[in-house]
């Protein structure tokens, strides 16, 4: 039989499959995503240095999904806000994704590395402190993993069973959105607050009287 015009196992290939298996099961091993592939356990390790480069593979196919348009706009509370937005929507056909990537130290030089880089220097330019800079973008992506991590929540959070003296907060689930208008309501309450503390720290620090 002569060789076949296509190569069996590729990159895109097992990143393809190895999220299919985050959306199903919430995580994958080396050997279930060699089954899923048709192929031997050590053929992946051929293409990728084990376990810790598929999670690198994941994280750069996640950050193809997002827009880096919004670094680009002014001041820097828009950017941030229109980043986050598309930071959150490329999660959100996958939530079972963050905790995945969460859990693990970003290494590889992917599209997340120049995302951070540029809403790094978007903070800079705006006169937040160097010391300020990862505070800031920890917070905003907490919120935003956060948030995509509620958009495969039940859509009602908590149940006041029969009994339960609870009439503030009955009321309060009976005003709330139904549906994917939850989490959205609660992302854009969060992302409000989020930005508006920032505008606080930045307008508090010295040297923004200097400039």
């Amino acid at each position: 039989m002569g060789r076949p015009r296509k190569a069996l196992l590729d990159r895109q290939r097992i990143t393809t499959a190895a999220l299919e298996l985050v959306d199903e099961t919430g995580d994958f091993t080396v050997p279930e995503l060699a089954r899923r592939l048709g192929v031997q356990t050590a053929s992946i390790y051929h293409h990728v240095d084990g376990r810790a480069g598929i999670v690198e593979l994941l994280r750069a196919r996640i950050g193809e999904e997002m827009d880096f348009s919004p670094l680009e706009q002014q001041p820097w509370d828009a950017a941030l806000a229109g980043f986050a937005r598309s930071y959150r929507a490329a999660f959100a056909a996958h939530p079972h994704l963050v905790p995945l990537l969460a859990t693990t130290t970003v290494r590889a030089q992917s599209v997340i590395i120049e995302a951070y880089e540029r809403m790094a220097g978007v903070l800079e330019d705006s006169g937040f402190p160097p010391e300020d800079v990862i505070a800031v973008l920890t917070a905003l992506e907490n919120l935003i993993l956060g948030s995509a991590l509620d958009l495969a929540a039940p859509d009602v959070m908590w149940d006041v069973p029969d009994g339960v003296d609870a009439p503030r907060l009955a009321t309060a689930l009976a005003a709330s959105p139904q549906g994917p208008g939850r989490a959205d309501r609660a992302f854009t309450v969060g992302l409000d607050a989020l930005l508006h503390g920032f505008g606080r720290l930045l307008d508090d620090h010295p040297a923004v009287a200097d400039q």
